[in-house]
């Protein structure tokens, strides 16, 4: 039994890995076209996302929305996140919904809402049309990780401080901001590399005025594969899993992913 799981595990693993490798491989192929195996080793493609003009625009716009949305998540996100957890308001359950509604929606949806709203107000082809846009969508997972933060935090703390005299906003910015920070930072670095990874609601809200690099892959592959993609993909894979691996370090994963923390307790 032990062996067919492991032989499942490795089945999987391979599954997944094995298309990753494929690109990476590509992506230091010395021929312009994806041969596998390679003909020669080059890093040129990686050198040309910083050399060629389209690639530099490309990468300053994608980090500039990705920088700036994910910070706008998190002010949306985390008074939203306290008022529901604080006051206990009684629609608190359909509000906390709406907060997640975005997320929860096909991001086509979501985008053909935005578009309409941009085209009604005129105001279209702006890169801040796709922050506003990004923030919005992506202000869930600030919202996720904070209301759990919020939830798993010890009430004895806020209360102590009242006791003492401080009022409910010396509480907040002395004692429930600093606590609440690890889950901010944590929900902003989520949003920050899932915005860097969106094509939809950016093509959709923007299109080929604000070209950012997941819009920039998806036009050049109409005209075939470039080793350059795949040096892209290969850096997108790179940020996305150093972001999560130190997640899993100097984080909580599991309770980023919605894990019981009375669960994790338990289990160590």
């Amino acid at each position: 039994m032990r062996a067919l799981r492991a032989v499942l595990v490795t089945l999987v693993v391979v599954f997944l890995l094995a298309p990753l490798v494929v690109i990476a491989v590509g992506s230091v192929n010395e021929n312009r076209y994806l041969n596998f195996p390679p003909e020669g080793f080059s890093l040129s493609w990686y050198a040309q996302l910083f050399t060629d003009s389209g690639w530099q625009r490309s990468i300053r716009y994608s980090v500039t929305i990705a920088a700036i949305s994910a910070a706008l998540a998190v002010l949306i996100a985390t008074p939203f996140a306290y008022v529901l957890r604080t006051y206990r308001i009684r629609l608190a359950p359909l509000l906390y919904t709406l907060g997640i509604l975005p997320f929860m929606l096909p991001p086509i949806i979501s985008a053909l809402g935005m578009q309409v709203f941009w085209l009604s107000t005129g105001h279209v082809g702006r890169i801040e049309n796709v922050i506003i846009a990004h923030a919005i969508f992506f202000s869930t997972l600030p919202l996720v990780t904070i209301s759990l933060a919020m939830e798993t935090m010890d009430q004895a703390l806020p209360e102590a401080a009242r006791t003492l005299g401080a009022d409910q906003r010396t509480t907040f910015r002395t004692i429930t901001l600093p606590l609440l920070i690890p889950s901010m930072v944590t929900g902003y670095a989520a949003a920050f590399v899932l915005s860097l990874n969106e094509y939809i609601i950016s093509f959709l809200v923007a299109g080929f005025t604000v070209e950012t690099l997941p819009v920039k892959i998806v036009n050049g592959l109409r005209y075939g594969f470039t080793p350059t993609i795949a040096a892209v993909a290969v850096v997108f894979i790179v940020i996305a899993a150093t972001t999560f691996t130190l997640f899993a370090i100097f984080g909580n994963l599991m309770r980023f992913l919605g894990a019981d923390p009375a669960i994790l307790e338990k289990n160590r």
